[in-house]
Parts: structure tokens; sequence; C-alpha cells
């Protein structure tokens, strides 16, 4: 049985405290401003835990790439808040299916002052699900040793941290999601409802 998605999963809100109602949605085309902004906002050492880079370059195509998902393949989430009476990005979550279908590589941001709140948790466990109804066995993603804050992070959503094969700066993150976790997942999100 296929299970691939054919079209963007559904927009969830979650309240965040008294102040704050965090909407969760797929990203869209027409959130390139959004997503310029979210980048711009980043510190530099977020940044580098992201791109293993001191610099980012947002060419057309690049901002084209991060916007512009095709849902039947591969995921892009992103966390908002109304802030100013306008919507602000204040996190993305993604994942690119890999060669073989049935694994996928991830990765998220959280905007830094909207870190440890919950919220990079909340879009991991998210976009988990949504890699499990896809029919996606396997969810992996490679970060700094340096990064601490993900390895907590990923160790919370139940991901193991392991060697990198290839790169002794990295390790990799690795979930595995057999059946019975696609039951764990399912009932996670319809306790969220």
């Amino acid at each position: 049985m296929d299970r691939t998605p054919t079209t963007a999963p559904p927009t969830t809100s979650w309240p965040l405290g008294r102040a704050h109602s965090i909407t969760v949605r797929p990203i869209r085309p027409d959130d390139v401003d959004l997503e310029v902004e979210f980048i711009g906002r980043l510190s530099p050492e977020s940044i580098y835990n992201r791109v293993f880079s001191n610099s980012l370059s947002l060419t057309p195509e690049w901002l084209e790439r991060l916007t512009r998902i095709d849902f039947t393949r591969d995921m892009a989430i992103i966390a908002t808040v109304t802030l100013d009476s306008r919507e602000t990005q204040i996190g993305v979550a993604r994942y690119v299916r890999l060669e073989n279908g049935s694994c996928c590589e991830f990765a998220i941001a959280v905007a830094n002052q909207w870190q440890g709140c919950g919220i990079g948790a909340r879009l991991l466990r998210e976009l988990i699900a949504i890699a499990s109804r896809a029919g996606i066995t396997q969810i992996v993603g490679d970060v700094l040793s340096t990064n601490v804050a993900m390895f907590a992070l990923a160790r919370r959503v139940g991901m193991s941290v392991q060697p990198h094969p290839d790169d002794a700066t990295l390790r990799r993150l690795v979930l595995s999601i057999p059946d019975s976790a696609r039951s764990q997942e399912a009932a996670y999100l319809s306790s969220q409802d």
C-alpha cells in the first residue's frame, strides 16, 4: 500500500503560555519573505549549526528550493506566531527523501528567542508523524558534534546519537519508525487535538 502523501498536511495550532498561539503548517511558495526574515534573525551560531558554515547565501534558487516543496516526496513545515498583527516564522522542520525512498534526512531550526519553549520538539514530532504516514521507515540527520542542544532534542523524541561514518566532527541522529512507533505517533497526534 502506497502511503505517499499527495497533498500537504493540515495546519495545527496550540497555545504557548498566555500571550501566544503557535501555528504549524506546511511551507508555501509565497512564504519566501517569511523564510528570509526567519533566517535573517538566526544567530551566527544557529546558522553554523544548521549549514556547517559561517555564511549563508540566500539566492533566489535556494529560496525557491526551501519554499516550493513537492509534498509527494518531501516535507517542510513551519511554526509561526502573530506578532504586531503579522505572521512571523519562528521555526522550520523539513525532510528530504533519500534515494531508496524509505529513508529521509531531516533538518530543523528554531529562532533563537523561541528556543527552550518546546517548539523544536513539537515540530520534530509532527515531522516524524508525517514521515511515518508517508511510509518512511528511518529518519537521519547529521549534526555537529558540538551541538549538544540538538542531541538533547533528538533524544527527547527517541532518536539515537551515533558516530558519523565519514566525518569525526559530526554525529548522525537516527530514528527507525517501526509499525509500533507509527501507532504511538498516531496516538500522540490524536492527543494533541
